[in-house]
């Protein structure tokens, strides 16, 4: 005789970590896979203390905190990344019940978030750009869309996901905007230029109306079957294009994305501005692309200023 199947034991802090998260996706709106980063993380730091009896939420104190992150790290040789995901979450869950009087002070309020090394975005030069935006499409369905994507994507700075996933309804023509669902379902408007429009509006009266099927949707780029792209076709399509520009590089949409960026600021558009066109929730995001352009100018000086490269 089989003995029943046991019930796995119960989380620790279980409730507590439900409710945590429920409290992010409303009043933060974290998407779902911020969602699932942070349970796995609270959930690991759940398991690690009742692992170690330490089943009092308010007698922990930073210090086993500490120990729980110094562990992780080396057990696991964790990048700065994934050490920042711990700290982040363990800051979530002690800030929520803090504010939510389940605990008399806020342990992690002074725990560090560690830094990550700076990387700076690729981006092309301007004329790299126009080399890219010249490439002659074809007057075919496909060649329209991939015109009006590559425009778009410089343009107006959308992510790949936001690309895919634009409806009819959300571009507004006669205005010159694109209405953008972006993280966290944070809508914005954002500007659309002129040569971006006569692209799409090209693709919309001659391209896509041959591209529709029987399960096409209300996305504005289409597959050859009809069906919305992927943000991995997507990628396909941007790769596809600069080998036909000749530009010996390996870029991703997220390069014009970068681009468009940092081409606004070099022309000297305020940098509150570029935030809301990129959707970026931080101003401390945008500013990265002041070190761009800031290199950029040092190149500049260097090369053409009559000292710039004396020796003493």
């Amino acid at each position: 005789m089989t003995a029943p199947d046991s019930q796995p034991a119960p989380l620790l802090w279980g409730d507590e970590i439900e409710d945590c998260l429920a409290t992010l996706a409303t009043e933060k709106s974290h998407a779902v896979n911020t969602q699932l980063i942070n349970r796995i993380a609270l959930e690991s730091f759940s398991a690690w203390c009742e692992k170690g009896g330490l089943r009092d939420l308010a007698a922990l104190q930073l210090t086993d905190v500490q120990t729980f992150l110094r562990e992780r790290r080396r057990e696991r040789d964790l990048a700065p990344a994934s050490l920042k995901v711990l700290v982040v979450a363990l800051k979530h869950f002690f800030g929520h019940l803090y504010r939510e009087k389940r605990l008399e002070t806020n342990l992690t309020e002074t725990l560090d978030i560690p830094k990550l090394p700076q990387h700076l975005p690729e981006t092309l030069s301007e004329e790299e750009v126009d080399q890219l935006l010249g490439v002659n499409f074809p007057e075919t369905p496909l060649g329209l869309r991939d015109h009006a994507i590559i425009e778009l994507l410089y343009s107006s700075g959308l992510r790949a996901s936001e690309m895919v996933n634009i409806r009819l309804e959300n571009y507004l023509p006669t205005e010159k905007f694109i209405r953008v669902i972006g993280k966290g379902n944070k809508e914005r408007l954002v500007p659309v230029g002129t040569k971006a429009a006569e692209a799409i509006d090209h693709y919309l009266d001659q391209g896509r109306p041959r591209l529709v099927g029987p399960r096409t949707g209300g996305e504005i780029f289409l597959g050859q079957h009809g069906r919305k792209l992927t943000t991995a076709r997507l990628w396909q399509i941007v790769k596809d294009i600069f080998q036909l520009s000749g530009l010996q590089k390996n870029v991703y949409p997220h390069a014009l994305r970068h681009s468009f960026a940092t081409h606004l600021l070099s022309h000297g558009a305020d940098l509150r501005a570029i935030q809301e066109m990129l959707g970026h929730a931080s101003l401390a995001t945008t500013q990265i692309y002041t070190h761009v352009d800031q290199i950029r100018l040092r190149q500049i000086h260097q090369q053409f200023h009559p000292r710039a490269k004396l020796t003493s």
